[in-house]
């Protein structure tokens, strides 16, 4: 067996490990590297890196939440029967406009109409007898057992009136808000029991537009705020955001959100799919353009920036906007002075000579 070879492999894998892993230290105890900083300052003019900059102060930014959703009848009602009958009322065709109160469908009253006239023939009896014996009573003629017997014949005799009153009072359904008719009433002849149909009502104006935001866009919508969509007719309309879910739902892990929107009109279906933009919190950002964008050696997002010296760092940034006009950036301190061209061939601590482009601004 040769060891020479081995022990020549052996020996090139440490040096190779040694000057590219452990360069700054090997430099360091040869006495070669020293101070960064007092290298770069030691760097003539014309040797460092020639870079553009671009002074930027922050600027307010018009945050914004783009939702896909749907619009949404504001009130949707389908009214149901309470008793049972043959409906004598002539059907209100779909699409009519009714207020609230209109009648809608009416049963024939059947025996409905006798029952209460015995009730009321009953409670009339009943008022006579708890008269007779409250007189009785107080003359010392009847005992207080047979006032008390009398007493609870009136009031049963009132239960049974109210009770027909009630049953009269189911024969017509009436309309609970103003809307239109989803559906056709009940028609003419046709028998409804208790919970059958008698039509489907909904409110237009104003409507809803819902739409389902992520946990990433939830914070940056509130209450009030101002909203526009475009539907997928073209037609852009305004709003406010009035409601908000406390609750993701569980399938898609999404909040619901509601604008509401005047349609006095009524030419906004329920149903049309719609763009939804949503005016967020208001934010502080920097105009930049977005190849000024790099990475550090940790594989975080930001910029390269510059002192007046020359002297380059690095500044963690988040994306808020993407423009025509660059991307705005937040997470920045107020005023930088960011490299926009030339970062990629820089890096911290190093010294450039600097080109100092406009300045970048103009809040939108």
């Amino acid at each position: 067996m040769r060891i020479f070879p081995l022990v020549t492999a052996l020996t090139v894998t440490a040096t190779l490990y040694v000057a590219v892993m452990e360069r700054d230290a090997l430099l360091s105890f040869a006495g070669v590297l020293a101070d960064d900083s007092a290298a770069a300052e030691a760097e003539p003019e014309a040797a460092r890196v020639r870079v553009v900059v671009t002074r930027s102060e922050a600027q307010a930014v018009a945050n914004a939440v783009v939702l896909r959703g749907r619009t949404e009848a504001m009130r949707q009602v389908e009214i149901r029967s309470e008793t049972s009958g043959l409906v004598v009322s002539d059907p209100i065709r779909r699409g009519a406009a009714v207020n609230a109160g209109d009648p809608l469908c009416e049963v024939a009253p059947g025996v409905r109409k006798a029952a209460l006239d015995e009730a009321r023939a009953r409670l009339t009896e009943a008022e006579i007898n708890h008269r007779a014996a409250t007189g009785l009573s107080e003359s010392g003629f009847a005992s207080e057992v047979r006032l008390a017997n009398a007493r609870a014949a009136l009031q049963s005799a009132q239960a049974g009136v109210d009770a027909a009153v009630e049953e009269m009072a189911r024969l017509v359904m009436h309309a609970p808000f103003d809307g239109l008719l989803e559906t056709d009433t009940a028609e003419l002849g046709s028998l409804l029991q208790p919970g059958a149909l008698c039509a489907t009502l909904i409110q237009m104006d104003p409507i809803k537009l819902v739409g389902f935001a992520t946990e990433a866009q939830i914070d940056d919508i509130t209450m009030d705020a101002a909203a526009g969509a475009r539907l997928a007719s073209g037609r852009e309309v305004m709003g406010t955001v009035s409601f908000i879910a406390r609750s993701a739902d569980p399938q898609t892990r999404t909040f619901r959100v509601d604008v509401t929107i005047p349609n006095p009109d009524g030419r906004i279906r329920d149903g049309q799919s719609a763009d939804i933009l949503i005016q967020g919190q208001e934010q502080r950002g920097h105009l930049l353009p977005g190849s000024a964008l790099t990475l550090n050696d940790r594989g975080e997002l930001g910029l390269r920036v510059v002192d007046d010296e020359g002297l380059v760092s690095f500044e963690t940034a988040r994306i808020l906007r993407d423009t025509a006009e660059g991307v705005w950036l937040g997470g920045l301190p107020d005023q930088i002075n960011a490299i926009t061209l030339g970062q990629e061939f820089t890096r911290e601590g190093a010294r450039v000579a600097i080109t100092w482009a406009e300045t970048r601004g103009g809040a939108q």
